[in-house]
């Protein structure tokens, strides 16, 4: 079969040489996105009268009847057609002749590429908006069943300080927020056409852009045609925010991978979203979380896979671009499964509350509290550290904890010391007591959560 670019060429490729630069094994994912592109082309073709209405209607007819069998998968792309575009522009002539040729004028696959990839982010940012709203809502729905349910907070994985299980989810609700603030802001750099720019210079031909960016439902239009063809900046962004977004998720995988071990027992994931072992029997493996870690690993190399693909690239376009669309896809679809995944788990994921508060009482997470008590009685805070300093040593050479050393014992080291230090060293009054703006107390996490809602209400 001749190439629809063949003219020039008087030679023939070998199959083998075809295959190797064929784009069609992965860009038929914008098969849609190429029709609708091309409907869009062809109406402002002839709202111009560059092609007569005629001709455009019969082109029209001949796409939508691709278009349904896009959406019934009934259409077999070759690699003779090399990509999306040719395979499309195949058919066509099929379903309706000659006048299918008409379809390419003032466009070229650079400038058509480039718009389908653009109409594929719009559509898949929109959709990923969507499933990390829905996570938000469940992160939500679970800190509130659990603002009275303490937990230790950790630093440098070692015990810290006691806070609410409903604070901590609440953090990576916030960490969520920021993701659907950075996607949302990508949007303004992904809804541009570049249609119209043609190979890189423009056409001779009377178009209109804005027509087509109206038929379309773009915002805006790139004002530069050599950078309209050759722009990957709105693909690098979402990649960008895509790795972002799955660190957080990483995160949020690895404390429940340590929770649901036999050493935490905080939580226990329900059995949609754990796996066995082909050996152990009593096995009940936290995969869903694992893989979520892993694939994160994934979108990074995206990333920096076209990273490196764009460093070295001259205006405009180079065949290099070919490898930008395979991490695109890859990324938009782990990113969207490990949303749903993730929601699944958090949803259903059972909470040991007794077990998170027991590990808050057998350990030395309230010496803040009793540092803070000293403070409060007048005692400079560093004399006051250094105080508590000792007596959590010394604790830990006789086998007991703070709040088991009696009230004659603290008064020895300190006379201002009262009765109500007991009260201080409780866990969950450590909790309720941090108070400040944005802390783990029970009615800041109760603020937290209601300025969350509200947040979700206008969304």
């Amino acid at each position: 079969m001749a190439k629809l670019w063949g003219g020039r060429f008087d030679g023939k490729n070998e199959a083998w040489i075809d295959a190797f630069g064929a784009s069609i094994t992965f860009d038929q994912k914008l098969a849609q996105q190429d029709i609708r592109g091309s409907l869009a082309h062809v109406k402002m073709l002839a709202h111009t009268g560059i092609i007569p209405e005629a001709d455009a209607q019969e082109i029209i007819k001949g796409l939508k009847i691709l278009q349904e069998k896009v959406s019934k998968n009934e259409l077999a792309f070759t690699i003779e057609n090399e990509d999306i575009h040719l395979n499309i522009e195949s058919y066509l002539h099929q379903e309706i002749g000659a006048v299918a040729g008409k379809l390419h004028t003032a466009r070229s696959r650079n400038d058509q590429v480039a718009t389908d990839m653009h109409l594929y982010l719009k559509e898949t940012v929109l959709a990923i908006l969507d499933k990390i709203t829905q996570l938000r809502e469940v992160l939500v729905a679970k800190a509130e069943e659990h603002i009275y349910t303490v937990m230790p907070g950790y630093t440098h994985m070692q015990h810290a300080q006691p806070i609410s299980f409903g604070h901590h989810l609440m953090a990576y609700y916030a960490m969520l927020s920021r993701d659907q603030e950075r996607m949302t802001e990508s949007l303004k750099r992904i809804d541009l056409l570049p249609l119209g720019s043609a190979a890189l210079a423009g056409t001779t031909f009377p178009i209109d852009r804005e027509f087509t960016a109206k038929e379309l439902g773009f915002n805006g239009i790139y004002s530069n045609s050599l950078d309209a063809v050759s722009d990957r900046d709105f693909i690098l962004e979402f990649l960008s925010d895509a790795s972002i977004l799955m660190m957080h998720l990483s995160r949020f995988c690895e404390e429940l991978i340590l929770w649901c071990s036999h050493e935490f027992k905080f939580v226990e994931l329900t059995d949609t979203f754990s796996t066995g072992s082909s050996i152990m029997p009593q096995k009940k493996n936290p995969d869903m979380a694992e893989l979520i870690r892993g694939k994160t690993g994934r979108v990074y190399g995206d990333l920096f896979g076209l990273l490196t693909i764009m460093k070295g690239l001259p205006l405009a376009y180079n065949k290099d671009f070919q490898e930008d669309k395979e991490g695109m896809f890859d990324t938009a679809e782990t990113v969207l499964k490990s949303l749903e995944i993730m929601a699944g788990m958090i949803h259903t994921m059972k909470v040991n509350e007794t077990v998170m508060l027991e590990a808050t009482e057998k350990d030395f997470s309230n010496a803040t509290e009793l540092a803070d008590y000293l403070a409060a009685k007048g005692i400079p805070f560093r004399e006051a550290h250094e105080i508590v300093g000792r007596l959590v040593l010394e604790s830990i050479q006789q086998g007991h904890y703070l709040q088991d050393i009696p009230l004659s014992r603290y008064q020895e080291i300190v006379p201002e010391i009262e009765e109500d230090v007991y009260e201080k060293l409780s866990s969950y009054n450590a909790v309720k007591n941090r108070h400040s703006l944005g802390g783990t107390g029970f009615d800041q996490v109760k603020a937290q959560i209601t300025a969350a809602k509200q947040e979700l209400a206008v969304e």
